[in-house]
């Protein structure tokens, strides 16, 4: 198995509405994005979205620090937020096999946002994407407010 850096992008100063990886070689079997983020209001997680939209499907596990839950939805990180302890940021990985074959494309993430405090959430996603293209494009975008400087994202492929 030999995992090769594809980009990796770390958001400036003043911000950034979202992050977003384009041309992504069709040449390996699976992807990986590895985040870390923090944002600039208090919203905890960020939306990944594969070739600009698409159906997707999941199930995902979400501790808090005092309550556990489920459910089912678009794919998400975790990010850190505005009320988080400074100067600290979340870690996400996600894990997509077979992104440029012709067949509907399954995903995993581990996602925690860091927190010295009682509330701090980790979740576990399952799930699949319903697209038949190759996934040549992979955008982050916080559900409001931006990206803060230094948040950073690389992307993988693996073969």
């Amino acid at each position: 198995m030999t995992m090769t850096l594809v980009e990796t992008i770390t958001v400036g100063s003043g911000g950034a509405a979202s992050i977003e990886f384009t041309g992504i070689p069709g040449n390996a079997k699976d992807l990986v994005l590895s985040v870390s983020l923090r944002n600039s209001v208090d919203s905890p997680s960020a939306t990944v979205s594969f070739n600009s939209g698409g159906t997707y499907s999941r199930i995902r596990l979400l501790g808090n620090g005092s309550a556990a839950s489920s459910d089912s939805a678009t794919i998400d990180v975790q990010s850190n937020t505005s009320i988080s302890t400074a100067n600290t940021f979340s870690n996400s990985s996600l894990y997509v096999s077979n992104y440029a074959t012709s067949a509907a494309k399954s995903y995993s993430v581990d996602s925690v946002n860091e927190n010295n405090a009682t509330l701090a959430n980790q979740s576990m996603i399952a799930g699949s994407w319903t697209g038949t293209a190759a996934i040549t494009s992979v955008e982050l975008t916080p559900t409001s407010g931006n990206f803060v400087e230094h948040s950073t994202a690389s992307l993988y492929t693996i073969s």
